[in-house]
């Protein structure tokens, strides 16, 4: 099933984990439908941009969530959210794009490395009702991870 012209559900719910566990990780309509919505609002725009998108995590089944130690409240469950990089592209140069260029909800730039551009990736959601435009930097500080906001550009991260 395509949900926008580059992007297929297969792409969006496939999971190394789930196929090695044999955990089912099918979403309902409803999540399909969040799915269609993430990719037409920010996941196509970034292709149209950017060129090829490499979408590492999107559904997550509440139990893949469990498996993986993730949350079943995570909007990855409620197929709101995937994580991704652009090959060839600094992942910090791709957050500030999406920040400046399209409506999201929550956008992390997860685990970058400032003057290392492929280090890390991108973490973003997109709702309908309500975003929070909120833009954070997760990184790893004393073994735990922490969430600093993005003001200005993420280019600019000490």
């Amino acid at each position: 099933m395509e949900l926008t012209r580059n992007f297929s559900l297969l792409e969006l719910i496939k999971s190394d984990t789930a196929i090695r566990r044999g955990i089912n990780n099918n979403p309902n309509a409803g999540q399909i439908e969040n799915l269609k919505l993430l990719c037409e609002n920010i996941l196509q725009p970034v292709r149209d941009h950017f060129g090829r998108v490499k979408v590492t995590s999107g559904f997550r089944s509440p139990e893949l969530c469990v498996a993986i130690g993730s949350s079943v409240n995570s909007q990855h469950a409620k197929a709101e959210a995937a994580d991704f990089e652009c090959p060839g592209v600094d992942n910090a140069e791709l957050a500030d794009w999406i920040h400046r260029e399209l409506p999201y909800d929550q956008l992390i730039l997860e685990f970058y490395t400032p003057g290392e551009p492929n280090s890390g990736w991108i973490h973003c959601s997109w709702i309908a009702d309500k975003p929070r435009a909120s833009y954070l930097w997760a990184y790893k500080s004393e073994g735990k991870t922490k969430y600093k906001p993005v003001l200005g550009k993420a280019k600019d991260l000490v």
